[in-house]
C-alpha cells in the first residue's frame, strides 16, 4: 500500500476532527465537563499510596506509573450512580464523534482512495484493540469505546445523511439535546422515523454553560483539541 495514501487518509481524519470541534464550540467543554464530573468522585487512599512508594521501582518510571494506575488499591474510582451516568454520556458522545468522522471521511475517501475501505477497517480494528494508554484508562475508570457502539454510531450518521442530507445531519450538532442517545444508537431506525423535531429555540440553556459548570469555556470558542489539531 502506498504510504502516501495512508498519510492522506489519516490527514482526512484529522481534518474531520478539526472541522467538527471548530464548528461545534460547545463540544470540547462538554466532553471535558463530563470527564470532570466523573473525576470529582475519584478517591485516592493517601495512606496506602505512602506505604507503596518505597516499593515502586523508579528505574523504569513508565512501568511503575502503569502498575500504580492499574492497582485498585491506590486509585479507586467510586462506583456511584453519578459516575456511571457520566461514563455512559462520555462513551456515547465519543462514539458519536468517531462515527461522524468515519462517515465524513468515508464519503470523501471512498471514491478517491483505492484502499479507503481497507484503511477505515484498519482504524476500526485499532480502536477495538486499543493501545497501552487506552487499556490503562479502561482499567482505571471503566471507559471503553466498544467496537459495536462505534459501528452503530457510523451507521446512524450514514442513515441521517441519506435521510436528511449533510446540512440536516450536521444540524444535530447545534445542541447536545439534539444528538442521538445511546438508545438511538441501538435503534437507529426509530431515530430516523421519529417525526418529533426538537426546536432549537426551545432550548434556553447555553450548552457551553451546562458543560462548563466544572471548568472554564474557551475564550476564542474555537473548540480545538489535541488529537484534532490539523490546520
Amino acid at each position: 500500500m502506498d504510504p502516501g495514501e495512508v498519510r492522506l487518509f489519516l490527514a482526512l481524519r484529522e481534518a474531520a476532527h478539526h472541522r467538527l470541534f471548530r464548528h461545534v464550540p460547545w463540544l470540547r467543554q462538554y466532553l471535558l465537563g463530563t470527564v470532570e464530573a466523573y473525576a470529582a468522585g475519584i478517591t485516592v487512599d493517601v495512606n496506602k499510596l505512602r506505604e507503596a512508594l518505597p516499593d515502586i521501582d523508579m528505574t523504569d518510571p513508565e512501568v511503575a506509573l502503569r502498575d500504580a494506575l492499574s492497582g485498585e488499591s491506590l486509585f479507586r474510582p467510586e462506583d456511584t450512580p453519578q459516575q456511571k451516568a457520566a461514563l455512559a454520556h462520555l462513551e456515547t458522545a465519543l462514539a458519536l464523534v468517531e462515527g461522524w468522522v468515519a462517515t465524513v471521511v468515508s464519503a470523501a475517501a471512498d471514491s478517491r482512495l483505492v484502499h479507503g475501505a481497507a484503511l477505515a477497517e484498519a482504524v476500526r480494528r485499532r480502536r477495538a484493540t486499543g493501545g497501552p494508554s487506552e487499556r490503562t484508562f479502561a482499567a482505571l475508570v471503566g471507559l471503553e469505546l466498544r467496537p459495536r457502539m462505534l459501528r452503530e454510531a457510523a451507521a446512524l450518521w450514514t442513515g441521517v445523511t441519506q435521510a436528511r442530507g449533510v446540512d440536516g445531519r450536521d444540524a444535530l450538532w447545534a445542541h447536545p439535546d439534539l444528538l442521538p442517545t445511546a438508545e438511538d444508537l441501538a435503534n437507529p431506525d426509530g431515530f430516523l422515523r421519529s417525526s418529533d423535531e426538537l426546536d432549537i429555540s426551545d432550548l434556553e440553556d447555553d450548552p457551553t454553560t451546562e458543560a462548563g459548570e466544572t471548568g472554564e469555556t474557551e475564550e476564542d470558542g474555537s473548540g480545538e483539541q489535541g488529537d484534532s489539531g490539523a490546520e
